[in-house]
């Protein structure tokens, strides 16, 4: 199998377990097939030479935030009874959302869908880390610094929210 075969099937999965997120009944089923759909774009990262996405990909998402969204399902309890009643008026907003959400992606990627042997499989090594550190380090040196100060600011401002909160409520 070529490269661009292989592209093609992961890209094919990638889509049918996508879809399955959206069209499962189960919620935990449907967190599942998520979980699917990021090992599978991981795949995709790899044979585009991004090992580095790769693995933050398999790492933050298939792990951290999936646990989160098992979680939040187990604590939520869902069973027929608690279930929403949905009106034709909350489907037919959904459905212009959809119809909505598909012009953009189509209008988006309408550029992008003319897979190349360079895009498969290229001999360089433009996604791996050591590339990445030399360019965070050199001459993206003062937008990460910047943004590290300001993950630092949320962090400290996230603390003392929830320590005024607390005083407030004692």
């Amino acid at each position: 199998m070529t490269l661009e075969m292989i592209a093609i099937l992961l890209g094919g999965l990638t889509i049918g377990s996508a879809l399955m997120v959206v069209l499962s009944k189960h919620p935990v089923r449907s967190v599942l097939y998520l979980v699917v759909t990021f090992f599978l774009i991981s795949a995709n990262y790899i044979l585009m030479n991004a090992q580095f996405l790769a693995i933050v990909n398999i790492i933050v998402y298939a792990g951290a935030i999936m646990v989160l969204f098992l979680f939040v399902l187990m604590l939520l309890n869902l069973n027929k009874d608690s279930e929403p009643i949905t009106s034709i008026g909350i489907k037919l907003a959904g459905i212009i959302a959809g119809g909505v959400l598909l012009t953009v992606m189509l209008a988006a990627l309408k550029d992008g869908l003319v897979i190349t042997q360079q895009a498969v499989g290229s001999a360089n090594n433009n996604g791996l880390v050591e590339n990445l550190g030399e360019l965070l380090f050199t001459k993206y040196v003062l937008p990460f610094e910047m943004s590290s100060v300001l993950f630092i600011a949320a962090m400290v401002g996230a603390v003392m929210l929830a320590k005024r909160e607390k005083q407030i409520n004692d």
